[in-house]
Order: structure tokens, then sequence, then C-alpha cells
């Protein structure tokens, strides 16, 4: 199982560039889904004008990039269109929105798919990932009314993107009240992971206790017999209590000689 900075560092290139408060969320929004057992992958962060220039270009004609003043943008009309939002126009543009994937077991791969209950808790891991997100304040992609976009959470502080592209910047009472609620729930994530670690160390302990019978017992049966059981052993053959004297655990020649002990097989019987 991936550890929690190892699923953080994934994403960590990919928050550079995001608002302070967004990034703060976005991290607290890793730390929360782990906790529930669903390890996400940040795919996007801050996005250039290019770079959403080049995907509102997808799905769309050359004469359709023309009448939205994209002229010098070249045409993807094969591909099917993913937004509505041209250059500076997107919260991505201004640091205030992120994608994510959901990160499969192997750390590698990811999966976009919205009824993957990889957790197996019954509720869908893009479900628990939305429901943190709104927790956190994060408006999500699947709610717009155009163009659904499940993979996207964004905060605005109530902004919008014609006031940030003419310079505007969110109120400090806004950022406040924003940092105050991650704030409140990065606490929460404290105090899970604490329950977590000392599972965890419960879970290691039992194990080790468990090493301990099984070593004792030997029931991987791959220890053979002490000397002091020869003469169980050799009287319970003899008597067909059993057939071979070939290797046994140590529950098997404790359960002989107990036997033994008690005179059910013929001592000294070769």
């Amino acid at each position: 199982m991936l550890t929690l900075d190892q699923v953080k560092s994934k994403s960590s290139a990919r928050l550079i560039g995001l608002h302070p408060v967004v990034m703060a969320a976005a991290t607290v929004l890793i730390e929360r889904c782990y906790t529930r057992g669903v390890p996400i992958l940040i795919t996007q962060g801050l996005r250039t004008i290019a770079e959403q220039n080049g995907l509102f270009a997808q799905g769309r004609t050359q004469a359709e990039l023309n009448a939205a003043g994209l002229s010098s943008v070249k045409a993807q009309p094969d591909k099917p269109k993913v937004t509505n939002a041209k250059g500076g126009t997107s919260y991505h543009n201004f640091g205030l929105a992120i994608d994510f994937a959901l990160l499969l077991p192997d750390g590698k791969q990811v999966s976009w798919d919205l009824k993957r209950d990889g957790d197996g808790d019954k509720v869908a891991d893009w479900t628990e990932v939305v429901q943190e997100a709104k927790a956190l304040g994060f408006e999500w992609g699947g709610d717009f009314v155009s163009i659904k976009d499940a993979p996207h959470f964004q905060i605005t502080f109530g902004m919008t993107t014609s006031q940030l592209r003419a310079g505007a910047k969110p109120s400090e009472i806004a950022m406040a009240k924003a940092k105050a609620i991650i704030d409140q729930l990065k606490e929460e994530v404290k105090e899970d992971m604490s329950k977590i670690e000392e599972l965890e160390a419960i879970i290691a302990k039992q194990d080790e206790r468990l090493m301990d019978v099984e070593k004792r017992l030997n029931i991987s049966g791959k220890e053979t017999y002490a000397i002091n059981y020869s003469e169980a052993i050799t009287a319970a053959k003899a008597v067909g209590a059993i057939t071979t004297s070939a290797e046994k655990s140590k529950l098997e020649l404790n359960v002989i000689q107990m036997l033994y002990n008690m005179g059910l097989f013929a001592k000294g019987d070769k």
C-alpha cells in the first residue's frame, strides 16, 4: 500500500503556481481522501492561456475559432469538445482550479471511472472525493450546467474570470473564510492519521504475536521433531496411531507425546 507521503509526492509538481489557499485545499483533499482509502492524483493545476486555448480548440472548426477571436489557434474538429472556456476564461488560468484522477494501487496508473469502488465500502470512490472537495469549499465541475467536468474542482472566492482578467484579487475576508474551513478539516486529518497509525501499530504487534505462535507450534511443519519425541513417535507408530515418523509440526508432536504419557501407546512397544 502506498504511504501518504508517496501519494502526495506524485501531485506536488502540479500544485506549483496555485493560489496558496487553493494549494492548501488541494493538499488537504489528498490527505482526507487517503484516510478514506481513496488515493488521488492531481492531474492539472495552473494552466497557461495557450494550453487553455488548445483545449478550447478540441471539437471546434477553424471558423468557430476565428469567430471566438482565436484565428492563430489550430482547430481540432475530430476531437471531442471538452470545454467552453477559452484562454483567460478558466479558473485554471488563475491558479484557482485543479483536475484529479483516482490513483490505482500500483501507484502508476490512474482511473476516471466514476463508479469504481476500490476501497470496497459500497460508495463510489469518485463520490467520496467529491464529498471531501465540497466540504473543503471547492465547487465541482460535475455540477456545471453546460459541459459537465467531473474531474474539475475550483475555489473562486466569489470572483468572476472577468474580474480576475482585469487584475482583481480575492478579498482578505474571502480568503480567511476559506482558509478557516481548510485548517479545521486539516486538524481532522491529523486525528484520522493518528488513529490509522495506532491501528497499524496494533496490526503489526498482532502479526508479531501470530508469527511467535506459529513458531512455537510449528504450524508451518518445517521443523523436525526433537530427539525427546522419538520414543513416543516409535510407540505411536507401533500401535498404528501414525503410519510414518516423517516430519511433523510441533503441535502434532505435542499431541503424540501427551497420548503416550497417558499410556495410550504401549511404552517400549517396538
